[in-house]
């Protein structure tokens, strides 16, 4: 299992779980819920924020947002 900060631009993957009950409701109602299949469309040049798709649309997440989201390639 890898965190979602750690799938490269193009990579796909499907979201397993959160590493923490703090931000699990915020993320949930962005649409990032476990079994949804997610997509690393972009990546800022400093490397925060990250843009994915996921549920039908685009996200940008922080970066410190998507090392709360564990996925399974």
């Amino acid at each position: 299992m890898k965190k979602l900060s750690e799938i490269p631009v193009g990579g796909q993957a499907t979201i397993h779980s959160f590493a923490s009950d703090d931000i699990y409701i915020k993320l949930m109602e962005m649409g990032c819920v476990p079994g949804e299949p997610v997509r690393v469309e972009q990546i800022a040049p400093l490397g925060d924020p990250i843009n994915i798709s996921v549920a039908g649309y685009k996200l940008s997440l922080r970066m410190n947002e998507a090392e709360q989201i564990l996925v399974e390639d």
